[in-house]
């Protein structure tokens, strides 16, 4: 966690950039918004940034500048918008940012008040798949092949204190099964070696196995959305296969700096509304396997306080790192 000097550092910021931001307020915005996105360019995440920005420029009269800035799990993009003061930076972060809390020591800032939230955007289902020849058909076979033979079936995910890998953690208390995590760089890599039989199972993304499943050469037991996903209606969710009330999935969220003024979250929210409920995007963003959700800043707010807890206590009972 931060060092007491940072955290005094920190918590200073916001009364120093509030005049600046209050300033812009009422002309706000006043010139283009640059959009922080602290992940590769072409991912989940980017991507579904650059479906709805478009229309949000038209609607506030500015073009968005969607910027990628990579490392350290996404904090040191997290870094950049919590210590902007311009008023017109946003930061389009996903679920390492209610992770990143536990896992990262000496962090520069602290994630629970550097950041105003102000809508989930949208949800990346979780999905648990296996290989063609997995004898496993349903979500309940594949917990008792597991139970017969405990820690014998391989299970790959993105990677180390990913969303993927905490699922995993989380599935695998309530089944009471014991697997053996296989990490990759990347939930496409999984699939790949999911493909060609040299893991068992998947737990990653329903996008990353998509390809695989739809070319046969794997098959989806389950998706971790409360409900069945649009995209995927004939896969059953992990709630209804015996586990209700289990929820796992990857998410992308809008985040201003802490001294965002209500006004300004109100509008930002509002133009991403309004581009939501464009029918086009709505389907591009089911198309690159999304789930639209578009909550309320007050609901987000609480979204993730609930997720930074329940994330701090999963990585300390299961001793999570980072490496």
């Amino acid at each position: 966690m931060p060092v007491l000097s940072r955290r005094a550092m920190l918590a200073a910021a916001p009364a120093l950039a509030l005049p600046t931001l209050v300033r812009a307020q009422g002309a706000w915005p006043t010139r283009s918004i640059r959009l922080v996105v602290p992940f590769s360019a072409g991912g989940a995440a980017d991507s579904s940034a650059r479906v709805l920005t478009p229309r949000m420029g038209e609607t506030l009269g500015q073009v968005f500048a969607v910027e990628n800035r990579t490392g350290a799990s996404g904090s040191l993009g997290g870094l950049e918008v919590a210590r902007a003061t311009d008023g017109h930076t946003f930061l389009w972060d996903a679920s390492s940012h209610i992770v990143n809390p536990t896992l990262l020591r000496n962090l520069p800032f602290d994630y629970a008040t550097a950041f105003t939230p102000i809508s989930l955007v949208v949800l990346f289902p979780s999905a648990v798949a296996v290989k063609a020849d997995f004898p496993a058909r349903t979500l309940a076979e594949f917990v008792a092949a597991a139970k017969a033979r405990p820690g014998a079936i391989t299970v790959g995910t993105q990677g180390n204190a990913t969303a993927g890998h905490l699922g995993l953690l989380a599935f695998a208390k309530v089944a009471g099964i014991e697997v053996i995590h296989v990490p990759y760089r990347g939930g496409a890599a999984a699939a790949q070696d999911l493909a060609s039989g040299a893991i068992d199972a998947v737990f990653t993304t329903l996008v990353s196995a998509g390809p695989v499943v739809d070319s046969g050469r794997a098959r989806f037991l389950a998706v971790g959305t409360t409900e069945r996903v649009e995209s995927r209606p004939q896969v059953p969710t992990i709630a209804e296969s015996g586990y209700a009330g289990f929820e796992s999935n990857e998410w992308a969220g809008l985040f201003g700096p802490a001294a965002t003024p209500p006004a300004v979250v109100s509008r930002m929210y509002d133009a991403l509304a309004e581009a939501m409920a464009v029918p086009a995007n709505r389907q591009r963003l089911i198309q690159i396997g999304c789930v639209p959700v578009g909550s309320r800043p007050a609901d987000f707010a609480r979204f993730v306080a609930e997720g930074r807890g329940a994330m701090a206590t999963l990585v300390r009972e299961a001793n999570v790192r980072a490496d």
